[in-house]
């Protein structure tokens, strides 16, 4: 009779922080639930033990920065049977992505003795950008609890049950007071994916989109309400736009509308 073997699971890092890595070992106990029904063959943040592939699932976490990132981005995509990308870099580019409006050229000139000797791209892109993308999972970094029930969905078979609403849902759970109402502070809730338990928001302050665009956002109408009724000048707006998820294309799209606003 033949041999059932488990499922391969596989971790990639590109450009990043290793915040979303950091997450999977956060899981600790439930980790080791999950470890017994999947063989890692391939994550260096735990292991220098590398298995070639196929995988059934790889999480990959980090941006597309350079040519080399962008072909073996596309090496893992032909490995692997679900490609899951974990973590604001992995979706939307990352913090950075603030390069992507500006001359990547000039920072490397100011921070690099021999800028002729760096080889990056203009951009810093989510992997979608570049290959098939089963699933996106939000946030800077990603919920622990949320990587289990998506890596659990896909051993499974079934679709990830994430919610898709925004982060004021879950300040109306956890019965803390609107700040953006109540206390006039800039808040990206109401157009913000929820994930993190309306953490800012229940110590007074603002959310600052960690976990980028909810499913609907309306950015346009929220910074509106933030010049009218808050007094934010258009590079305030700019600004809280331009965060862990400034490259999302609605947090994009908004900040560009206030790029060359006069207060």
């Amino acid at each position: 009779m033949a041999t059932k073997h488990k499922p391969r699971l596989a971790v990639w890092k590109f450009a990043s922080c290793d915040g979303c890595q950091l997450s999977l070992l956060d899981c600790e106990q439930d980790l080791l639930a999950v470890t017994g029904q999947v063989e890692i063959a391939y994550f260096l943040e735990v292991s220098r033990a590398v298995k070639e592939g196929p995988y059934d699932v790889s999480l990959v976490e980090g941006s597309i920065t350079t040519s080399g990132d962008a072909e073996r981005i596309r090496e893992i995509r032909e490995a692997s049977k679900f490609l899951v990308a974990i973590g604001a870099c992995a979706t939307a580019g990352g913090i950075q992505a603030l390069r992507n409006f500006a001359d990547v050229q000039e920072f490397a000139a100011a921070v690099y003795a021999q800028p002729e000797l760096i080889d990056t791209l203009k951009r810093s892109s989510p992997i979608a950008e570049h290959v098939f993308v089963d699933f996106e999972l939000r946030g800077c970094p990603i919920n622990k609890y949320q990587l289990l029930e998506v890596v659990s969905a896909y051993l499974a078979g079934r679709k990830p049950n994430i919610p898709t609403h925004s982060v004021c849902m879950e300040c109306k759970i956890r019965g803390t007071a609107c700040v953006l109402v109540a206390a006039g502070v800039a808040c990206l809730g109401p157009v913000t994916q929820a994930g993190c338990g309306a953490l800012c928001p229940a110590y007074g302050r603002g959310c600052y989109g960690c976990f980028g665009p909810m499913e609907t956002p309306n950015t346009a109408a929220l910074a509106a309400w933030w010049c009218a009724e808050l007094g934010m000048a258009p590079d305030e707006i700019k600004r809280a736009l331009r965060t862990y998820n400034a490259g999302s294309e609605s947090f994009r799209k908004e900040s560009e509308a206030y790029e060359y606003a006069h207060d």
